[in-house]
Order: structure tokens, then C-alpha cells, then sequence
């Protein structure tokens, strides 16, 4: 049983590293691959503060469809190139974002967000999608964010061959 009057008097660096712990035990304890990503995202919204958004986009074919997620309703595709989700996998590279009315061709999919993380899932060097998070506050995710939230994507990488369940 996750206690979350615990993890609310965690700091910032402790929430990432239990939210990296809580992964690991999902990922171990259950082989439904669904199940686990969704659980992931449940993940990130209990142990990150201040994010209205956090899910996952799917490579299909040359654009990215979106997967399970914890927020409003998204935008269902995006093209390679375009938004911050499509660059990161055009580029094969996680960007932060620190004021999304900056970045040039930013898609709005929630007119709350003010700060955006995306991290590319990329496995035997193929990229099959992003991790996409989002905060209603500027300069919300910085370079702990980055450490922690690549690691949560190799830890994901471990368990789940991505090429099975996208094609």
C-alpha cells in the first residue's frame, strides 16, 4: 500500500527516487504491458508535484499516437518535427522546456501548461515513443527531472520490448 501522507513530506530528490522504486516494483510484479504503462503515469502524477499532465505517445507509422496518460484529454497524434513531443523524437533527445509559449511550434493540447519534460523511449536504438510531462508553472523540471525521468525510461526499458507491443 502506497502511503501518500509519506511521500508529501518527501523532498523534491527523495519523490523521484521512491517514484524510480514504485516503477521497479510494478514492472516486477506484473507482465501485462498495458497495465504497467498505465500504472507508470499513476506513478509520475503521485510522486511529481505541480504537473497537470504526464503520459506516454506511441510511434505509429510517422507520427505519434497517444497511449495511456493522467490529465484532460490530449491531442491524439503528432507529427515527427513538430511540437515538443515530435522534436525529441525526431532529434533522439530528451528537451525541457522551460516556457512552452517559447518554444516555436509548441502544440497546446491543455492551455494550462506552462512547462513541458519530454523524455524519448529508445531502445536498441529505435525510438518507439516519448514520455511527456507537463506543469501549469514556468521553469517547473530542471536537470534533477532529466536524471530521474531518464532513468525511469531505461528502468520501463528493462521490462517492456517496446517492438512487441507497438507493432
Amino acid at each position: 500500500m502506497i502511503k501518500i501522507d509519506s511521500i508529501n513530506k518527501m523532498t523534491e530528490v527523495e519523490r523521484l527516487k521512491y517514484m524510480n522504486l514504485l516503477l521497479k516494483g510494478q514492472l516486477s510484479s506484473e507482465t501485462d504491458v498495458l497495465a504497467n504503462i498505465s500504472n507508470s503515469t499513476a506513478i509520475i502524477k503521485l510522486c511529481i508535484n505541480n504537473i497537470n499532465w504526464s503520459g506516454f505517445y506511441f510511434l505509429r507509422g510517422s507520427e505519434l499516437v497517444l497511449g495511456p496518460f493522467q490529465g484532460l484529454p490530449a491531442c491524439n497524434r503528432i507529427k515527427i518535427g513538430k511540437g515538443v513531443c515530435g522534436t525529441s523524437v525526431e532529434r533522439k533527445e530528451p528537451i525541457i522546456v522551460d516556457n512552452v509559449n517559447e518554444f516555436e511550434g509548441h502544440i497546446a493540447c491543455d492551455e494550462n501548461s506552462r512547462s513541458e519534460i519530454v523524455i524519448p523511449i529508445i531502445q536498441n536504438d529505435e525510438v518507439f515513443g516519448v514520455l511527456d510531462i507537463d506543469s501549469p508553472y514556468f521553469n517547473r523540471f530542471d536537470e534533477i527531472h532529466l536524471k530521474y525521468l531518464t532513468e525511469f525510461v531505461s528502468i520501463m526499458n528493462k521490462y517492456i520490448k517496446w517492438n512487441e507491443f507497438i507493432n
